[in-house]
């Protein structure tokens, strides 16, 4: 059953002095790292800079740190994640030669304050979405359509307003919003054009970071890495790219889908085969699901079996299937029935504390919200930003910044309450300041007096309304709005005041309608929700999805496969195990060559399956339970001991 090598512990040692000797080259050579699921690339990027950077003793590592210091000059790291950034910068130390920083803020120095390039940029993508507006308009048989007239129109407005806007504003960490606030996207979008067509830029890049590395560039952005394959296509003899990672952990639609086919024959390809995270069973899995041949793949079988450490000779694997038609509440109950099972099968009590030592992984963020109790609070809020409203891996995830009051600043009101449940009265003043909600304080004694008054009845009522178990959104916000002590958002007084029922028979389908009705399911949302959702935001959830764990290992996991509960159309593990047939737009996206939702599921699968170090439990709820066992039986990927029927729960 397995497909890796015979094993060496010692196998990718010298990767390090491999890609040190490209990058000391003269001139410089760009490479292609392959390095799999716990390869230790991260250890092996750093180890490289250490090298080139003088840092750690290097021959010829000090002559390149020597060019770079008196150049002015630095390498450039790009990451995908923030954290990501501060490991290699702790691991680094403080180092002028080494420049690190996630995607969107390595795009954001290039072009910050360059606003009439900006301005271009953004002219001439939107004029790309009107074209191609246009020609979708022009297909059809009866004439463009009232919603096409629509879209074209504003595409037009879009365009006279980005003329209007003389300066533009972006974090790389947060989502910024107001006139001529950036979008991550957008940035990347925008980078990527200008550096296609602005020789200046190229050559500014160029003088500054003769080398350049990218990790997990498999989730860069394709117009970026194609603008910087043309760049160093121009100025071989300048710059030397990097890419390191592994096409088949790609989870972003914005990624190529086979990045090994696009790198140039002429550059260098290392590689890492080692897997140092996870025990041989787990690691002999991800190889068989890599190489499966499955209806509906199109996705080539390009890239390297890993191989385990020596000493990691064991581990735990079990499938279970179930019917989807079970309630939410009976299929948690039968989860903990599997985790029982596996803490059997394991020899590992991590798996009784389901919740805390084991990470539960879930294919979508409905599937998470529906999980865990907040799938309402989710539902209005991504229908006012759908982009906020999710936790990602990449920046900082606040929420919606129109939602602010309720997800973040009416919370910390709570700090006024003691463990009784009484509200201290110092406490009040110190939450407000911080709030910034006492600018414009009144200046006489006997204002203040009576504003504190009026601020402590609000703080006071807002406490109280918290222990309503039955409190909605609209209950907890009362007291503020009411006492019109401070300016909110529009949207939100609207929304408050508009008691009119957020069901509606007609499906939201302009920017503006599903805002609206996000702001009225907002207020009708029980608070106790919005708690549990600002637990998912902070990463602090039970129940995380693939996109939160990038990059991240647990020694349980717990992958959750619901198709039905997930509501979603981009994955389908019932189309993966043969639950469910392939539908007509799958067979033309095969015909085409094109992307098909078992070639994501199948990386999905994949990419969670290789988060384990210790033991894996896969948990599907089918549609079709029988065609899916049979499927998983002849699959070959699991022993049939591992193959099982989720437990029924015992009659009370």
């Amino acid at each position: 059953m397995s497909l890796a090598p015979s094993n060496k512990n010692d196998r990718d040692a010298g990767v390090v002095e491999e890609i040190c000797s490209y990058l000391t080259a003269d001139p410089a050579q760009s490479f292609f790292l392959f390095a799999g699921a716990g390869s230790g690339k991260t250890r092996t990027l750093v180890e490289v800079l250490r090298r080139l950077t003088g840092v750690d003793a290097h021959a010829e590592g000090k002559k390149l740190a020597k060019s770079l210091f008196a150049r002015g000059q630095s390498i450039r790291i790009i990451t995908y994640t923030r954290n990501a950034v501060s490991v290699i910068n702790g691991r680094l130390g403080e180092n002028p030669l080494a420049t690190v920083s996630t995607i969107h803020g390595f795009c954001w120095d290039l072009i910050a304050g360059f606003d009439e390039d900006i301005r271009e940029a953004l002219i001439h993508l939107n004029n790309q979405a009107i074209d191609e507006a246009k020609a979708e308009a022009a297909k059809r048989k009866k004439g463009p359509t009232d919603k096409d007239k629509e879209k074209i129109e504003k595409l037009i407005a879009k365009e006279e307003l980005i003329r209007s806007t003389h300066y533009f504003t972006y974090s790389p960490d947060k989502n910024t919003f107001g006139e001529g606030a950036l979008q991550h996207d957008q940035v990347l979008s925008i980078t990527a054009w200008l550096l296609a067509c602005r020789p200046t830029l190229q050559r500014a890049l160029v003088d500054s970071h003769p080398i350049i590395l990218i990790d997990e560039s498999q989730d860069t952005m394709k117009k970026v890495l194609y603008a910087l394959l043309i760049i160093v296509d121009k100025y071989p003899s300048d710059l030397a790219l990097g890419f390191i990672g592994d096409h088949r952990q790609r989870i972003y639609m914005d990624g190529h889908r086979d990045l090994p086919g696009v790198i140039p024959e002429a550059w260098k390809r290392p590689k890492l085969e080692m897997n140092h995270r996870s025990q041989k069973r787990i690691v002999d899995l991800i190889n068989n699901i890599w190489m499966a041949d499955i209806d509906g793949r199109t996705q080539p079988k390009t890239g390297i079996p890993q191989c385990h450490r020596a000493e990691k000779n064991g581990g735990t694997v079990r499938i279970f299937v179930g019917e989807t038609v079970a309630s939410d509440e009976e299929k948690i109950a039968r989860e903990l029935l599997c985790a029982k099972e596996m803490a059997d099968a394991s020899n590992h009590v991590g798996w009784i504390n389901l919740k805390t030592e084991v990470q539960t992984l879930a294919i979508e963020h409905k599937l998470a919200a529906q999980r865990g109790k907040f799938l309402s609070a989710y539902s209005a809020l991504n229908l006012i930003d759908e982009q906020a409203s999710r936790p990602q891996a990449s920046a900082i995830t606040i929420g919606p910044a129109s939602a602010q009051v309720i997800l973040r600043e009416l919370p910390a009101i709570e700090a006024c309450m003691n463990a009784h449940g009484d509200v201290e009265e110092y406490a009040i003043i110190d939450v407000l300041q911080k709030l910034g909600w006492l600018k414009g304080f009144p200046s006489s004694p006997a204002d203040q007096k009576a504003r504190l008054s009026d601020w402590h009845k609000v703080v006071t009522s807002i406490c109280e309304t918290f222990s309503d178990s039955n409190a909605t959104v609209r209950d907890v916000l009362s007291p503020l709005v009411t006492s019109h002590l401070i300016a909110l958002n529009d949207q939100l007084i609207q929304a408050f005041n508009d008691q009119s029922s957020p069901e509606t028979p007609e499906k939201p389908t302009t920017r503006e309608e599903k805002v609206k009705l996000g702001w009225k399911k907002l207020m009708c949302t029980l608070w106790a929700e919005v708690s549990r959702y600002r637990t998912y935001l902070d990463g602090q959830s039970a129940l995380a999805t693939h996109q939160v764990v990038k990059g991240s290992e647990f020694k349980n996991v717990m992958v959750i496969m619901d198709d039905k509960a997930a509501g979603g159309t981009q994955f389908s593990y019932d189309k993966l195990f043969g639950a469910t047939s392939l539908t007509k737009q799958d067979h033309k996206n095969i015909e085409d060559g094109k992307e098909t939702t078992v070639d994501r599921t199948l990386r999905l699968l994949y990419v969670t399956c290789s988060r384990a170090e210790e033991s894996l439990a896969l948990v599907l709820w089918s549609s079709d339970p029988k065609a899916a066992l049979d499927q998983i039986r002849d699959s070959g990927w699991f022993f049939e001991y591992e193959v099982k029927v989720v437990p029924c729960l015992q009659p009370t």
